[in-house]
């Protein structure tokens, strides 16, 4: 059984946000795969709507054998359970999962796009990619996640919690 290194980004802006994505991760180890590294938890102002609560954001390293598709079928559900509703683009969520990296996969079907095409361009996604593995390279960009960072043009605030790991 091979198992796929897969990235992950999971944020909330409604509700007890650190528990909801507590709660993300309690459920993604024993049902999708094994945890590398969970980085901090970072509170960030809303990407492509302002009139929103901020965001908390993590992002984690899993190990899985499931498919890309199995994948997201899985991470659907965990938001669902948490009590994720599906509404407009960037409205405010629960719990958001997305799958950031799926090995050096490069998939675009109409239902799931790996890499993730907007994580360039957001520093939320990035700094914590980049504290969890900033030498990992996008497969499309052929760039560190510590390069795009430093080129990411993104000037949204991102604050690294004190009470986290």
């Amino acid at each position: 059984m091979k198992l796929h290194r897969v990235f992950l980004l999971l944020g909330s802006n409604l509700g007890d946000r650190a528990l909801h994505i507590q709660h993300a991760m309690d459920a993604i180890q024993p049902r999708i795969g094994k945890t590398e590294k969970i980085s901090s938890l970072y509170e960030t102002e809303p990407w492509g709507v302002s009139d929103q609560p901020n965001y908390l954001n993590a992002a984690m390293i899993i190990h899985t054998s499931y498919s890309p598709q199995e994948l997201l079928t899985l991470i659907k559900q965990i938001e669902l359970e948490e009590g994720r509703t599906d509404q407009k683009k960037y409205a405010s969520r629960i719990l958001d999962i997305d799958i950031l990296f799926y090995n050096d996969l490069v998939l675009n079907s109409k239902d799931l796009i790996i890499p993730h095409p907007r994580l360039q361009d957001r520093r939320f996604a990035l700094i914590p990619l980049n504290e969890i593995d900033s030498d990992f390279i996008h497969p499309v960009f052929k760039k560190s996640i510590a390069e795009l960072l430093k080129e990411c043009q993104d000037t949204l605030k991102v604050v690294k919690l004190n009470n986290t790991k």
